[in-house]
């Protein structure tokens, strides 16, 4: 009896198809041709998306991975091709999504051979993937692939196959290589915290007297619950930068974020706080924050590995974090209004009154913050947000509306410079209705401007938004703090005219350069964006740097706070050096700011 037989690589495109993959990002090449000859065959049911750069696709996919939670593709060919997709695929290990490279190779008879691309990638991709395995038959490409998708799920995180360009060809029968099952998305068992940890738990927190939660993305789910936990205990909630919109932010006892894009009440309350409850909590910064001052620190995690990671424990809890805060609701008694707890929430409030200052008024030239106020008034609690690294990550965690119902991505771990147009593209394919938005500053959008094409190409409605000021502010500000520089270095971008850059792919745009034409801006964006055609609204800001809470040094002293401006503040002699408080406060139009002694004497707090 006959057998069927197939190309293998359309076999292998066939068990991606039937892991629910609809499109594939990436850019051709000779060592790939086998495989775009199967995309060809198969286009009825996978969709090529032609990006102009492999590092594009590769920060795209997982941008995908990282919105959906499900598998996403990316391909180089051989060596230029696959090195190009390094940055992207350490940003999804960084950030636990789950990606699948696929990598061309010379023919199988040409290997070793020192021909034209060749070279050993194994050993490239050994680091930044879970599963990396070069095919080694044509019969065993589609099952590689099956087992680098199971394998990429398991790790969340990167597989690669790297695929001798001949074996693609060869025909192989034709029968089901994929091992899918109704079983493999299920939710996986989680560990749960037994009543004797949650007592413990409860104990330590009667014992405390300035107790915080430092919630990160494992609370999932669960921010409501969280919520009510922290009203029935009066515990405040600090949060990671990851947990934006998964924690309703006008609920009072939520004072912010923490470290240099956070806000001034959350830094003032974690540097007085004994107690830190960190649930499901991946926190880079903790060596810039937990090592301010010395408290009790109790770690609720699923991932046993990540006890003490950041911070030794008094107590680690392996445990899902909603499911220990859903617990800790049970077990808990409620206990009166403290002093504490109306500090920490008087001291937001008087940040939030000075953020919405900022926001609202009007500026010329423009500055950020109105930009992000505006672009609040034309988003909806659907808008997928594409956000890039630099400035714009603190000006979205402070003035960006974001709810739960919200999809927002970032390189968040490995922080890469130009993820935002990516992201923007991986949004609006796996959200055709949804409003998309790519945030980029000049410096991180000029890096992968040339993928707006793609996004024409493929009728992408985003709307992208370039913070321009020619130049790295975020970088700037860095090395404003840094004694005996006296200038700063390679961080001046010669300007673009983004707009006409983008009328020459055909795609409209508007320049924006004071407060008083966002509207008109944004009007014009919604109407070409709804059409279903890409916008480019440059935003022509000034170099100011945002109040810098990383400036603000707390310590008790004597039963006091002592908060003074760190000295290394603006140390480099190119900006103003300001040295007490009331003067920072003023040289950031901050004059109603108040210091965090000021709320504690208001609730009577005693240290």
């Amino acid at each position: 009896m006959m057998t069927n037989t197939v190309p293998a690589s359309v076999a292998m495109l066939k068990v991606l198809e039937a892991w629910g993959v609809k499109h594939i990002y990436g850019y051709p090449g000779g060592s790939f041709n086998s495989t775009m000859s199967a995309l060809e065959q198969e286009k009825a049911t996978i969709k090529y998306i032609q990006v102009r750069h492999e590092q594009v696709g590769a920060l795209a996919a997982s941008a995908d991975a990282k919105l959906t939670g499900k598998v996403a593709v990316t391909f180089g060919s051989a060596g230029p091709g696959a090195t190009n997709l390094l940055t992207g695929l350490y940003d999804a290990r960084e950030d636990h999504a789950p990606v699948l490279a696929l990598v061309g190779q010379v023919p199988h008879d040409k290997m070793n051979y020192n021909f034209f691309q060749e070279f050993d990638e194994g050993p490239m991709f050994a680091d930044v993937a879970a599963y990396c395995r070069t095919v080694m038959t044509p019969e065993s490409l589609p099952y590689v692939v099956d087992k680098a998708i199971r394998e990429a799920y398991k790790n969340r995180g990167v597989a690669v196959v790297i695929i001798p360009n001949d074996f693609g060809y060869a025909q192989i029968p034709d029968v089901p290589y994929k091992s899918t099952s109704p079983s493999d998305r299920k939710p996986q068992p989680e560990p749960l915290a037994t009543d004797a940890e949650v007592d413990q738990v409860l104990a330590m927190v009667a014992a405390a007297k300035r107790p915080v939660f430092h919630v990160g993305r494992g609370i999932r789910q669960g921010g409501p619950k969280l919520i009510e936990l922290s009203q029935k205990l009066q515990i405040p909630i600090i949060q990671t930068g990851l947990t934006k919109g998964m924690i309703d932010e006008d609920y009072e006892g939520n004072i912010g974020f923490v470290n240099r894009a956070g806000s001034k009440s959350a830094n003032e309350i974690m540097d007085i706080a004994d107690l830190v409850i960190a649930l499901g909590a991946d926190f880079p910064f903790a060596n810039n924050v937990y090592t301010r001052h010395d408290f009790k620190f109790i770690q609720v995690d699923n991932d046993e590995a990540e006890f003490g990671r950041h911070h030794y424990i008094d107590l680690g809890i392996w445990s899902d974090a909603t499911q220990f805060v859903e617990k800790m609701l049970t077990r808990a008694t409620a206990v009166a209004p403290t002093p504490f707890f109306k500090a920490a929430v008087a001291d937001n409030r008087n940040w939030q009154g000075y953020l919405q200052k900022l926001a609202t008024r009007e500026t010329a030239p423009l500055e950020f913050e109105p930009l992000y106020q505006a672009l609040n008034q034309v988003t909806n609690p659907q808008t997928v947000v594409a956000l890039d690294v630099g400035d714009n990550t603190i000006n979205l965690l402070r003035y960006l509306k974001v709810t739960p119902t919200n999809k927002w991505t970032v390189s968040a771990l490995f922080a890469s410079m130009g993820a935002g147009i990516p992201g923007a593209i991986a949004g609006a394919l796996e959200y055709p209705d949804r409003q998309i938005v790519s945030i980029s500053g000049d410096g991180a959008f000029s890096m992968v401007m040339q993928d707006l094409i793609t996004e024409k190409k493929y009728h992408l409605p985003i709307l992208n938004i370039v913070t321009s000021n020619t130049t790295l502010g975020f970088i700037r500000d860095e090395q404003a703090d840094i004694p005996g520089m006296h200038d700063y270095s390679g961080i001046d971008l010669e300007d673009q005219d983004f707009q006409k850059i983008a009328a020459g792919m055909g795609i409209e745009g508007a320049t924006v350069t004071k407060s008083s034409e966002l509207a008109a801006a944004f009007a014009k964006a919604i109407e070409v964006t709804s059409a279903g055609r890409p916008f480019v609204l440059n935003a022509k800001i000034t170099l100011k740097r945002g109040f810098p809470v990383e400036a603000l040094k707390v310590k008790i002293v004597d039963g006091r706070v002592q908060e003074t401006v760190a000295p290394e503040f603006n140390a480099n002699d190119a900006e103003q050096s300001v040295a007490t408080l009331d003067d920072l406060f003023a040289y950031y139009d901050g004059e109603e700011l108040k210091p965090l002694q000021y709320f504690l004497d208001q609730e009577r707090v005693q240290l």
